[in-house]
C-alpha cells in the first residue's frame, strides 16, 4: 500500500509538471533563489565556523561568558550550552547540525543530544525580525519574540526537569574523538558544510515545486498551505493575509525543514519522528500562546 501512495504521488507530480511547464519553472527557481541568496550566506559560515570550532574542542571555551547563567537553570554541561547558543542563534537547521556534530564527536550523549533536538531547532532571530515579521505585516515585537523563542526555552525548561530529569551535569566523554589543529578542522568542516549545503539546497527546490499540486488542485488554498511545505517561500505567498496563522506554523518550520532536519540527523541514532512530535506540540503551544493574546486583545 505504501508503494501504491508513493508511485501515484510521483505520477501525479510528474503529471502536474509536465502539462503546467512554466509554473513549474518559477516555483523551482523560486526554491534556488532562496538556498542561494537567503540559505547560503546565512547558514554556510555559520556551518564552517560551529564544525572548525567543534573539531577543534573549543566549544566549552565558546561558552564561557553564557554558561554561567545558564547552568543553574539547565543543570547542563557546556558543550549542551553551546548547542543552545547556536540552535537559538542560527535557526534551522543549524541547531540540529549542531546536535548531530557533536553526538559524532562525543561530546554529549544520546539523551543529551534527544534533549537538545526536542527544543534548539528554531527560526533564527535575524530571519524572524528581519523577514517574517515584515512580510507578514507584524509591527509588534515583543510578544512575537516571546512566542517564539521563550516558550521553547520553557518547553526544554520542563522537559529537562521531568523527561530528560536523569541527564547529568558532568561532560560526557568516554570516548572523545581525537582534536583537530585548525587547518584540517576547517577542511573537514568546511567538506561538511557544503555536502549539508547541497542537499538543503535541494528540499528546498523540491518542496517549492510540492507547492504545484495544491496550486493546481484548490488555488484558495495554496497560500494557507504554503508556509507548511516551505516556510521562506510560503510566508511570502501569505502575506499579510493572516498574521496569527503565520506566526503559528513559524516554529513548525514547515515540512522542508523537517526533511532538512533529517538530513542533519540521518547518521545518528536520533528519531526523527520524536522530533516531529515535539515540532507539533510547540505548535500547538504556539498557537495557545497567540490565541490567548487575541483573547485578551493584546495582539
Amino acid at each position: 500500500m505504501r508503494k501504491i501512495i508513493y508511485l501515484t504521488a510521483f505520477l501525479l507530480l510528474t503529471f502536474c509538471i509536465l502539462t503546467n511547464s512554466s509554473m513549474s519553472l518559477f516555483l523551482a527557481a523560486k526554491g534556488l533563489q532562496l538556498w542561494f541568496q537567503n540559505m547560503i550566506p546565512a547558514l554556510l559560515p555559520v556551518m564552517i565556523l560551529s564544525g572548525t570550532l567543534i573539531r577543534m574542542g573549543l566549544t566549552e571555551g565558546f561558552t564561557t561568558l553564557v554558561y554561567p547563567f545558564v547552568k543553574p537553570v539547565f543543570r547542563v554541561s557546556r558543550n549542551v550550552c553551546y548547542v543552545m547558543i547556536m540552535g537559538f542563534l542560527c535557526g534551522f537547521p543549524m541547531g540540529a547540525k549542531c546536535v548531530s556534530d557533536m553526538y559524532a564527536a562525543n561530546k554529549i550523549s544520546s539523551r543529551e543530544a534527544e534533549f537538545l533536538l526536542a527544543f534548539c531547532n528554531n527560526i533564527g532571530p535575524v530571519y524572524f525580525v528581519s523577514f517574517a515579521l515584515p512580510v507578514i505585516g507584524c509591527t509588534g515585537l515583543g510578544l512575537p519574540l516571546l512566542g517564539m523563542y521563550g516558550l521553547p526555552l520553557l518547553y526544554g525548561l520542563f522537559l529537562r526537569y521531568t523527561a530528560f530529569k536523569e541527564i547529568g551535569i558532568s561532560p560526557h566523554n568516554p570516548e572523545v574523538s581525537k582534536e583537530l589543529s585548525f587547518l584540517p578542522a576547517m577542511d573537514a568542516a568546511i567538506y561538511a558544510a557544503l555536502q549539508s549545503m547541497l542537499m538543503l539546497g535541494g528540499y528546498m527546490i523540491l518542496f517549492n515545486l510540492l507547492l504545484l499540486v495544491p496550486a493546481l488542485s484548490c488555488p484558495t488554498a495554496l497560500p494557507y498551505l504554503a508556509p507548511i511545505f516551505e516556510i521562506t517561500g510560503g510566508l511570502s505567498i501569505l502575506g499579510t493575509k493572516l498574521p496569527i496563522y503565520s506566526l503559528i506554523v513559524l516554529p513548525f518550520g514547515g515540512l522542508s525543514c523537517i526533511a532538512q532536519t533529517y538530513t542533519c540527523i540521518k547518521d545518528t541514532d536520533l528519531s526523527l519522528a520524536a522530533y516531529v512530535r515535539h515540532k507539533l506540540i510547540l505548535t500547538l503551544l504556539t498557537a495557545g500562546y497567540y490565541l490567548l493574546l487575541r483573547f485578551l486583545r493584546l495582539l
